[in-house]
């Protein structure tokens, strides 16, 4: 049986040039193709690579490739990450990591952002199988729970709590995780600016036409997506 995360990661690594400086994700199909990369010893030795997942990070240390911290750089050649969910903007959701931030930082700094893995990531348009996690100031938790449930009474908000000790899950920038839940679809451009209004949110993982590209795998090979605005 096909593997289409380790089709989508043999399809990325042809995107990848000399000299680059190359932001990753996380993921299944970003750990497959820094396998691959490793494997290209006329290539890996002169690219740069920097991730928002410690994940990541650490498995590139491992393959002996070269790791900058994202906070001494301004610029990526390509940013490549998956997501739970993307649309025909490339509108996506990347709820699982609760890394959003740092992944929209990097995100931000490149030349192309382009999503990465299998076909059952697209859908015609987002809709409510994935909760928006939003990342809070310890400090405004009360503040910004109220709010939410002022705009938004049918929704379900939920603490990320830790199952691994007593407590909730921290992000790695010190602040506090949460998960919405939505009851129905609420347009994308809307949301994306009205839960970043709500003072002591210091991000959602909504990525509001932020991708330039989709790179996916499937049933029919690989397809190439670009947003559709």
């Amino acid at each position: 049986m096909t593997d289409y995360k380790v089709e989508a990661a043999k399809a990325t690594l042809q995107l990848i040039k000399a000299g680059q400086t190359i932001g990753l994700g996380a993921g299944t199909t970003v750990s497959y193709l820094v396998a691959m990369i490793s494997q290209e010893s006329e290539l890996w030795p002169s690219l740069v690579f920097t991730s928002s997942s410690f994940k990541t990070t650490n498995l590139l240390q491992e393959h002996g490739l070269r790791v900058q911290s994202p906070s001494l750089l301004k610029h990526l050649d390509i940013y490549f990450d998956g997501c739970d969910q993307f649309d025909a903007e490339l509108n996506a959701l990347k709820s699982g990591g609760g890394i959003h931030t740092t992944e929209k930082i990097l995100a931000s700094m490149a030349n192309e952002f382009i999503l990465i893995g299998d076909e059952g990531k697209y859908v015609e348009k987002l809709d409510t199988k994935y909760p928006l996690v939003i990342e809070i100031l310890p400090q405004a938790l009360q503040l910004v729970f109220s709010r939410l449930a002022s705009d938004f009474p049918d929704a379900q908000i939920k603490l990320r709590m830790s199952d691994k000790k007593d407590g909730a899950v921290i992000s790695e920038n010190g602040n506090m995780l949460a998960d919405i839940y939505f009851a129905s679809i609420i347009a994308p451009e809307k949301l994306n600016v009205q839960i970043k209004m709500i003072p002591g949110v210091v991000d959602h993982s909504l990525f509001y036409r932020m991708a330039t590209k989709a790179l996916i795998a499937g049933e029919k090979g690989i397809s190439i997506i670009t947003p559709n605005y």
